[in-house]
């Protein structure tokens, strides 16, 4: 083997390979700056789009097998379902009171009765009628002397004995005279008592006919003019429905408009009654107003109970449709329209109230005419997407 030493070689062939040697680094660090600088080294790797598919979209096979009908119409009018209480009306709620104190001897009625008008309900001993008897007999004695004084003056006025003015005077006191004894003996009969037949005890009567809806009064208790009132008497023969609706609904309420009242105890009873208030204010913690509806009593309804009133709006023309076309899936109603060939899309709807012949109305969502299948339950067993 021969081997040639690097100093042994021509001067022209060391300068090359020298130039080789230590010229490769530079060269590599330029080649890399010009790869860096590049634009379109630096831009970033194209996007890649990738096609959602649609998840209400779903194909079959053998898609004659479910049966497509076409939604009808229907006219209906729009209903406002709430719950509410049954009240008294308080224009019929009339107070049983006394105009003389004292103390209750005898009770003859008591809460929850239905009274008749000028039915006894308690008797009340009094002190106050003692003092307005004693008034009322001062003041008759009074009347006698004032009408003796008068004749008398009449009298000597005639002869001449006494001046003009003198019988004037008798004739003032006489009108007076007569003035008390006319008002002592209201104050008699505004308490309770006869005048010709006095007596210390008074008798609380009904003033009207009705049901007793409260009592504040016991066997041996005190009865004053500006306590509270022994009884108050309600006529039920006419009753407030309170109902609370939402801001949301108020447009479906009208004053004067007619209303569907349902008892939860008797719920085959209906009542109509007549919207006759709307409370103007909002209860801010639930955002509803208050609507009174006046009713008759049929004689079922008690004040408590609970029922439920419907508000009838506007005439509505709505989509119908099989009640086996709608599927309930989340709280949602849903129902499957054909697309072309073996394609149907789910759309949701809002359902309304059932028909007869198996039929359910469609609130919103569907236009008559627009075909749908008709069992969703099947079809979306046999779907895939």
């Amino acid at each position: 083997m021969i081997r040639v030493s690097f100093l042994k070689r021509p001067a022209r062939l060391r300068w090359l390979m020298l130039a080789l040697i230590y010229g490769a680094p530079g060269l590599l660090v330029a080649g890399c700056r010009v790869s860096a600088s590049d634009p379109k080294a630096e831009a970033p790797p194209p996007l890649k789009l990738k096609r959602m598919e649609d998840r209400n979209v779903f194909e079959v096979d053998g898609q004659e097998r479910f049966r497509v009908e076409a939604a009808t119409s229907h006219t209906a009018t729009s209903e406002l379902r709430v719950t509410g209480t049954v009240n008294p009306d308080i224009s019929r709620n009339v107070p049983v009171i006394s105009l003389a104190s004292g103390r209750v001897i005898e009770i003859h009625a008591r809460i929850g009765d239905v009274v008749k008008k000028g039915q006894l309900l308690l008797r009340v001993q009094s002190g106050d009628i003692s003092s307005a008897y004693s008034d009322f007999l001062q003041a008759q004695a009074d009347k006698v002397v004032a009408d003796k004084q008068l004749e008398r003056s009449k009298r000597l006025y005639d002869r001449g004995a006494i001046a003009l003015k003198e019988l004037e005077v008798a004739v003032a006191t006489a009108d007076k005279a007569a003035v008390t004894v006319k008002t002592t003996t209201e104050h008699l009969r505004v308490l309770g008592v006869d005048p010709d037949h006095p007596s210390p005890v008074v008798d609380i009567k009904a003033p009207i006919a009705g049901v007793i809806t409260d009592q504040q009064v016991t066997n041996a208790a005190g009865v004053t003019a500006l306590g509270q009132n022994p009884f108050t008497i309600s006529d039920l023969t006419r009753l407030w429905i309170v109902c609370d609706v939402f801001e949301n609904d108020l447009a479906h309420v009208r004053l004067g408009e007619r209303a569907d009242i349902r008892l939860n105890a008797y719920p085959d009873q209906k009542v109509t009654g007549t919207i006759s208030n709307i409370t103007p204010i909002l209860d801010p913690n639930i955002r509803t107003a208050k609507v009174r509806i006046e009713v008759r009593n049929p004689g079922l309804m008690l004040p408590g109970m609970f029922v439920t009133a419907t508000f009838h709006g506007q005439q509505e023309t709505r989509a119908v449709v099989p009640a086996e076309a709608i599927l309930h899936l989340h709280d949602r109603d849903w129902v499957f329209m054909p697309i072309h060939g073996n394609r149907f899309r789910r759309v949701e709807v809002r359902g309304g109230d059932m028909l007869p012949g198996d039929l359910q109305e469609v609130r919103s969502g569907l236009s008559a005419g627009q075909p749908v299948v008709a069992n969703a339950l099947e079809f979306a067993s046999a779907a895939q997407r």
